[in-house]
């Protein structure tokens, strides 16, 4: 086993700008420049104080559509990545780093993301030095993959989300600094119920926590900087409203969701046990959890979140206000299925809060518990790019050029909305098309067939694609509206007798007034009405019985939408 560095447990050997002995608000405030600044918010989203009416961030409170108008966009070549993976650093996971980065690229990734969970072990010596020194490590040692260093952070009121940043040299202090002023966990600002007398408080604080990375962005502390919402509907504690004033807090910070969890494997028959859920949704309403909720919404379909998986639910009711809010997949890697390594013995006298981390693991003759895939192994973020680097990943994931799968499902996907008769490229994912009303369109779908076994050794065949359409109808006047009555799969396309590359095209006649299509597509093993009835969507996704999710037998892909906007 590899032993851990005297200086781990060295509180001398801290970030430069914020003692780890500072710990209250007045030292917090002082290490980040805000001493003597309010910081209050309003929890609908309107900024008063530090951010308020005179600021550069008060024209964003009221959001961003997605990406400017155009009929060309460029060709993409799509990376694959997973922004949601957890070390030693974290300390419920116990792989080491080589391991990971290994795995990721056996398994055909192009990029991931390091997301440590917040806590003081974490902020006071793993993520400000030691995490840091492997990240720049891992990117010399795999100069063909990009390493991102990120942080799953607690939402203050909230569930988690990953915190993603661009390389560069303030990364590593501005991710401790931001874990230490605004981390929901740290701070104990983790009350969210409904009439809580601190939930108010707590909202304000991740919407200021947002505002404070998209100030950091504009005066140079780092060039990029995105989030987006991890497992939202898990313990239904990610309210409607908080997701709308996340999405409107600063313009292009928090951008989108994971539409399917990672813990993939949580629900192998045999393994786990009698209630295992795809994803570990097995959870049930608390105290905390929003109540307007249905009982639906704690479990997943076909993988994929209730929020995604719902035709004309919550994804939908976001896509409605004709504002970006993209969907991402993830491995949320902390423990593999079937894996035969153990977390590694602490050295005596050291824990994850002295040392910032764990022990390497150690190999054993038998299988361990988890519910994970490897990063790549199952879950797969594909980004739309025009070249190889860090600033072009996440402008992907900004602007919603991304799609998803399960199980390698399909090989390559790319997506075109074209105005009939022009010579274009057309408008590809997270794009929007400007028409005048009457205008012929059709959407143009190239798919490429899986061609090779997956990693559980099967050559993943698709069945359909379903072609989704939801009415543009402006902000929600209720910000804790979560359906979208108006969105609906508007075509069933049967392709299982296609193989190779083939494409699909979807003429839309009836151009009338504003609207967003998205693509699902799926193995056709496990479909049947969706939640909100057949007249809506009647090929859904279904939620597996108890202790019987199997993942490999009903695979799903998901794509980001493109909206038309009819003047």
């Amino acid at each position: 086993m590899n032993q851990l560095p005297p200086e781990w447990a060295d509180p001398s050997v801290a970030d430069e700008s914020l003692s780890p002995r500072d710990l209250t608000r007045r030292g917090l405030l002082r290490g980040l420049g805000l001493l003597g600044i309010g910081v209050g918010f309003q929890v609908a989203g309107s900024a008063t104080g530090m951010f308020g009416a005179g600021s550069a961030f008060a024209a964003a409170s009221t959001g961003t559509a997605a990406a400017g108008s155009t009929t060309d966009d460029p060709a993409l070549v799509y990376l694959v990545g997973d922004h949601h993976v957890h070390s030693v650093y974290s300390h419920d996971a116990k792989y080491s780093f080589s391991q990971l980065t290994k795995a990721a690229q056996d398994h055909g990734l192009d990029w991931l993301a390091f997301t440590e969970h917040s806590n003081w072990g974490h902020a006071n010596a793993g993520g400000a030095l030691d995490e840091h020194r492997e990240i720049l490590a891992a990117r010399n040692e795999n100069p063909r993959m990009l390493v991102f260093q990120g942080l799953e952070w607690y939402i203050p009121a909230a569930e988690h989300a990953t915190v993603l940043v661009a390389p560069g040299p303030s990364e590593a202090r501005l991710l401790r600094s931001f874990e230490l002023a605004f981390d929901g966990k740290l701070l104990g600002y983790t009350e969210g119920s409904v009439g809580h007398p601190d939930t108010a408080r707590n909202r304000a604080h991740a919407l200021a926590a947002l505002q404070w990375l998209a100030a950091r962005k504009a005066d140079g502390t780092i060039d990029d900087v995105i989030v987006l919402a991890n497992h939202p509907a898990r313990l239904g504690i990610d309210s409607p409203e908080e997701i709308r004033d996340w999405r409107d807090a600063a313009a292009g910070i928090m951008v989108g969701m994971e539409g399917a969890p990672g813990s993939q494997g949580a629900a192998i028959p045999g393994w786990r046990g009698s209630n295992s859920v795809r994803g570990e949704y097995e959870n049930s309403p608390t105290a905390q959890t929003w109540p307007g909720f249905p009982s639906e919404a704690f479990v997943t379909y076909g993988g994929f979140d209730w929020m995604t998986a719902t035709v004309g639910g919550m994804w939908d009711a976001m896509l409605s206000e004709g504002k970006g809010w993209w969907i991402t997949s993830n491995s949320d890697v902390h423990r593999v299925v079937f894996d035969k390594w153990a977390n590694g013995t602490m050295p005596a006298g050291l824990t994850f809060d002295t040392a910032g981390r764990l022990a390497d693991p150690v190999l054993t003759d038998s299988p361990q518990p988890g519910s994970d895939f490897w990063p790549g192994q199952f879950s797969r973020t594909h980004v739309g790019v025009e070249s190889l680097g860090y600033l072009e990943v996440m402008a992907a994931l900004r602007t919603g050029r991304v799609w998803v799968d399960h199980g390698h499902l399909i090989d390559a996907l790319d997506v075109r909305l074209i105005v009939d008769g022009q010579s274009t490229r057309g408008v590809t994912l997270g794009g929007r098309l400007t028409v005048t009303k009457g205008t012929p369109i059709t959407l143009q779908v190239t798919i490429t067939a899986a061609t090779r076994p997956n990693f559980n050794g099967d050559v993943p065949k698709l069945a359909n694609v379903d072609l989704i359409r939801g009415a543009v109808t402006g902000a929600a006047p209720d910000r804790t509206q979560w359906t979208a009555p108006d969105t609906r799969v508007v075509e069933h396309r049967d392709v299982s007798a296609k193989g190779g590359t083939f494409t699909l095209t979807f003429p839309i006649t009836d151009v009338q007034s504003s609207f967003y299509l998205r693509l699902r597509g799926g193995d056709g093993k496990r479909t049947g009405t969706g939640l909100l009835g057949a007249q809506i969507d009647a090929y859904a996704p279904q939620a597996h019985p108890k202790g019987d999710g199997n993942p490999w037998v009903d695979l799903w892909f998901y794509a980001n939408p493109i909206f038309v906007d009819v003047v």
